[in-house]
């Protein structure tokens, strides 16, 4: 019997949730076609993996309310849901508030 099969020894608790939260949430505002979203995304993708922080990515263009508030701001992260940095992320000051 595997070990998704038995019911004594549930796959995932409440319990494993509580005791390895992420560290930060990150949003990364982007949209294709972006050089800086491409740099953007391999420094904070890396920031994330490394100090065990949540990463997600949003397109702009799937939002009409994101493409009007960012279209001239790409790439944004988000930190926390706070706007935290834009155009060119600084990989150094996201490590240190993610750490």
């Amino acid at each position: 019997m595997s070990s998704l099969q038995n019911p004594k020894k549930p796959l995932l608790s409440a319990e494993n949730w509580a005791a390895n939260p992420p560290a930060h949430r990150v949003t990364l505002l982007t949209r294709d076609g972006c050089h800086l979203c491409e740099d953007a995304r391999t420094v904070v993708r890396a920031a994330c993996q490394d100090t065990g922080s949540e990463f997600s990515e949003v397109d702009i263009t799937t939002d009409t309310a994101l493409l009007r508030d960012y279209a001239n701001y790409i790439p944004v992260v988000f930190v926390d849901g706070a706007p935290w940095d834009q155009l060119r992320i600084d990989e150094k000051r996201l490590r240190e508030i993610l750490s």
